[in-house]
């Protein structure tokens, strides 16, 4: 009975090992298939070979551009605020009742346009006062000078002392100060009623009131009457890093630099302008430097505490620069794929600058007519072979 039951598991063993002797041989007819359609396929023609070329040894299909010398832009970009070149808040001078406001809010001004009126009332009263008085003065001088000529020939004659001549010519003296003190007084008046008309002191575009016709303003109001914000020119403000400053500076020394400002997309430019000036002092919280750009504003395009893109052209010139596409990243730095004369690739570090967007410069490493690798470099390593695919234009540098 031991036998009889064992026999059936000895049959199973052995069909379980034929089983498996033959997904061996099945497994190797398909390794062996698939090596002789790569052969295959490596004689292909043209093309990528079904994605197979490069797989087994044969050259990698890959897309070329050439480093050329190109008129390159080196720019910088940052993130700017507009503010206004002049901002006023307008206050009166004198303190009286407000009789007039003579602007629109929200609307444009001139330098020394009156914008509103105070009662002049009083201030007219205490022009005449003060020209009473100097009237008074002068005649009283008029009266003394008269006398003093006639002390002066009766001192000739030896008819008075010398003593009541040298008390005419004091009082003479006297009034002519006090003319000329009355005399200011007038002025004054006069300048303090003419501060009842309040004037713009700069030309701009003026916001809300902040005091109705009827109130009672007061000099030096904190509040003020209403604040003025010159627009046309107006200033961005934006900052940089500081290791941007050395070119930003070398650059001032032999033109103007342009300052292009650009709306929230990007890509619309609101106003064009000069940088004006770098800040005495580098923000240590930052490690950024401000600058501050001026800008005509003609159309007013541009408002003040608006966020805006700018863009800070540094220089332009002709700088070797190769397809965006060509440059590569790695733990050794910036490099490119370089093709050789026998179609072969060599890793080559470059030192790389500028960009704008489908360019970038290249200061080391490169010189003009070399060839690098644009598309295909996943497939490639040091001292691969490669076939080049020429794009539609037969130059290499489309992507």
């Amino acid at each position: 009975m031991p036998e009889s039951s064992s026999s059936p598991q000895r049959r199973r063993g052995r069909r379980g090992f034929l089983f498996f002797v033959l997904l061996v041989v099945v497994a190797a007819g398909v390794w062996w298939w698939s090596g002789q359609q790569g052969a295959d396929d490596t004689d292909a023609p043209g093309g990528f070979a079904g994605g197979m070329r490069g797989g087994f040894g044969g050259p990698v299909p890959v897309r070329a551009g050439t480093a050329d010398l190109r008129q390159m832009d080196h720019t910088l970009q940052a993130i700017g605020t507009v503010t206004a070149l002049n901002t006023v808040t307008v206050n009166s001078r004198v303190e009286g009742e407000l009789d007039e406001i003579l602007f629109n809010e929200g609307g444009y001004v001139e330098k020394n346009d009156v914008i509103a009126r105070i009662d002049p009332r009083t201030y007219q009263v205490g022009l005449e006062q003060a020209q009473g008085q100097l009237a008074q003065t002068r005649a009283r001088l008029t009266n003394a000078k008269q006398d003093l000529q006639r002390y002066e020939q009766l001192f000739g004659q030896q008819s008075i002392a010398r003593q009541q001549l040298d008390s005419q010519q004091a009082l003479v003296n006297e009034l002519e100060a006090t003319q000329q003190a009355n005399q200011a007084a007038v002025e004054d008046a006069q300048l303090q009623l003419s501060f009842t008309d309040i004037v713009a002191p700069v030309s701009g575009r003026v916001g809300l009131r902040q005091v109705d016709v009827g109130n009672l303003i007061r000099a030096g109001s904190t509040d003020g009457l209403v604040v003025i914000t010159q627009t046309q020119p107006i200033s961005v403000r934006f900052s940089l890093p500081q290791a941007d400053l050395p070119d930003v500076q070398a650059a001032m020394q032999d033109h103007d630099l342009k300052v292009d400002v650009y709306g929230s997309d990007g890509g619309t430019i609101l106003d064009s302008g000069t940088l004006q000036a770098v800040d005495n002092q580098i923000d240590t919280a930052t490690g950024t430097v401000s600058l501050k750009a001026r800008l005509p504003n003609q159309d007013e395009a541009l408002f003040p505490n608006q966020f805006v893109n700018v863009r800070l052209h540094v220089e332009s010139g002709e700088r070797l620069a190769i397809p965006s596409a060509a440059l590569q990243y790695g733990s050794i730095g910036a490099f490119v794929y370089v093709i050789d004369e026998d179609d072969s690739v060599r890793v080559q570090e470059v030192a790389a600058g500028q960009a704008d967007g489908r360019y970038v410069m290249i200061s080391a490493g490169l010189e003009a007519g070399d060839r690098v690798v644009l598309e295909g470099v996943d497939r490639l390593r040091e001292g691969s072979e490669v076939e080049v695919i020429e794009d539609e234009t037969g130059d290499g540098n489309e992507s």
